[in-house]
């Protein structure tokens, strides 16, 4: 029996109630399931006895509009000082304001697996070498480490003196040349100038010519945005199916531009790779011990990409953020401005190794490092399988935490917290900054993490 046009068109309309109202049962279940959801995770959840709001303890999605609007850290912040040290932030995540927290977490112990980083913040994107900021297994990390572990000595950061004392005469040239009665300037992009020149020298050879252009090379431009970026794709990453469709809506152009971005990281390695310089920079320990590590040429370079922000845009923000607090302190500057003028008679004596018997100086940096901190807080990371426990906490396995950075330095660091601390609590005879009489200095030994930062030195 032939098939009409009209029972066609009658089975198409069944069809279509068919689907809208299997699509209707559908949200239905969704809606329950996510309600369900949201009271499990408030009440029956192993973290429901953390404190924390419940909006953010039922569900992901507070904490992803705050990331995405910018604001987290000041929420986070703010969310501590109103639920105490130990907060829940999401269904499966805690953060911590307390000093004991560093150890819990960071420190490795023969005898406990460790936290691993956690992939949502941390894994390499599709088609990308793995570096030092995206290895998570400790082996490979390690063996990353390993080959630019002497770069970060007091004895390399010595040879590079010259090199620094030029781009910072540099500066002060390109800044005298613009000065003028009654006028500003804005020092925060100077100061990026300065530092990603510094790195392209030391990192590649050759300068990103920043100062000389007096604008961004469009690398560097790139990478800001780079940066502004990765907080959208690790919310994404909480929901593995926007991740995907994500990565799908793409435009071409952007794909374009990415690799674009990886190559000229990629060409800046492979020629210093083949150069030969007289000084020894960064690149020099590399090419030494590439052969001991057998690292892959793609690692390397998207270690350096990491490496050139990391490097410099953090290094800068300190700096404009501390000469930002001076500025706004001129009793504070004044008593630097001396310091610096009785310690040098001419301009050309400042040389590096003399700066290091600046105590004011010192204090001033300690300062701008506790008030601006570079990197506003610590990436996540993930308990072990079997769980583990955190300042007395009980923490199931593949619970994320994560450490509230501003507030950890504060008391690990400067051993005081993170409010401002008012004038006649103060004591500045010794040229320190804050000394605060009532508190024991809290011990915690760095150099016993894992992944401790290379290069700081402590005095």
């Amino acid at each position: 029996m032939p098939i009409s046009l009209n029972h066609c068109l009658a089975l198409l309309v069944s069809l279509h109630d068919i689907i809208s109202i299997s699509h209707v049962h559908q949200m239905r279940n969704h809606y329950r399931y996510s309600f369900c959801r949201a009271i499990y995770n408030i009440y029956f959840h192993p973290l429901s006895g953390i404190p924390g709001p419940r909006a953010w303890s039922a569900t992901r999605l507070p904490f992803i509009w705050a990331l995405l609007q910018g604001t987290i850290v000041h929420d986070i912040q703010r969310l501590h000082e109103k639920y105490g040290p130990i907060l829940r932030i999401a269904p499966n995540e805690v953060t911590f304001a307390q000093e004991e927290a560093w150890a819990d977490i960071f420190q490795s112990r023969p005898d406990t697996p460790q936290f691993l980083k956690d992939p949502t913040w941390w894994k390499r994107q599709p088609g990308q070498s793995q570096s030092l900021l995206s290895a998570i297994d400790p082996e490979e990390h390690a063996q990353i480490r390993r080959l630019l572990a002497p770069t970060f000595t007091t004895r390399a950061l010595a040879a590079q003196a010259t090199v620094l004392e030029r781009y910072v005469d540099l500066l002060v040239e390109q800044l005298r040349r613009l000065v003028s009665p009654g006028a500003g300037i804005d020092l925060t992009p100077w100061l990026n100038f300065t530092t990603f020149d510094i790195f392209g020298d030391l990192g590649f050879g050759e300068s990103f010519n920043c100062l000389e252009t007096s604008r961004y090379h469009p690398w560097i431009a790139l990478l800001f945005n780079s940066v502004k970026a990765a907080s959208f794709v690790a919310a994404v990453r909480y929901y593995p199916v926007l991740e995907w469709l994500l990565m799908k809506c793409i435009p071409a152009s952007l794909k374009e531009m990415q690799r674009q971005h990886f190559d000229q990281i990629a060409d800046k390695v492979n020629r210093r790779l083949n150069w030969e310089l007289e000084r020894v920079d960064i690149m020099s320990h590399v090419i030494k011990g590439r052969k001991r590590e057998t690292l892959d040429i793609g690692v390397i370079n998207a270690t350096f990409m990491v490496l050139t922000t990391a490097g410099s845009e953090t290094t800068a923000t300190v700096l404009s953020r501390t000469l930002n607090y001076l500025v706004n302190n001129p009793d504070k500057l004044t008593i630097l401005a001396n310091e610096i003028l009785q310690k040098f008679q001419d301009p050309d004596d400042i040389k590096l190794d003399a700066l290091q018997h600046l105590d004011y100086l010192d204090a001033c940096i300690s300062e701008g490092l506790r008030l601006c901190v570079p990197i506003p807080w610590v990436l996540p990371r993930l308990v072990p399988p079997k769980g583990a426990i955190v300042c007395g906490k009980w923490l199931p396995g593949k619970t994320v935490a994560r450490l509230c950075s501003p507030s950890i330095l504060a008391k690990l660091v400067w051993n005081f917290d993170m409010k401002a601390v008012p004038t006649a609590r103060l004591r500045w005879e010794d040229l320190r900054t804050f000394l605060l009489g009532e508190k024991k200095p809290v011990m915690v030994d760095m150099s016993l993490r894992a992944r401790d930062v290379a290069g700081q030195q402590r005095k």
